[in-house]
């Protein structure tokens, strides 16, 4: 299935997101009106998509990179919880 506006959008605001000034969660809701969580949601969706891969693979691949660290570090915090 193509990209659709918002996914290139989506891709081109994180490809650009180190040059603004700002905090990104407000960004993030005057840009594409969505709560900043519901915006994840779709983005990790979106990554995951062999369409987005194709259109900026280095971008992609370092969205995903850094989910997974991030959800890593989620996983280790909840082990170390656990076990305590």
């Amino acid at each position: 299935m193509p990209l659709t506006d918002r996914d290139l959008a989506f891709l081109a605001f994180e490809g650009e997101w180190k040059r603004h000034a700002g905090a990104k969660e407000e960004a993030i809701r005057a840009e594409f009106d969505l709560t900043p969580a519901r915006y994840y949601q779709l983005l990790g969706r979106l990554i995951d998509t062999p369409e987005a891969l194709a259109n900026d693979p280095m971008l992609v691949r370092r969205l995903r990179r850094r989910r997974d660290e991030a959800a890593e570090r989620h996983r280790a915090r909840l082990g170390r919880t656990a076990s305590r």
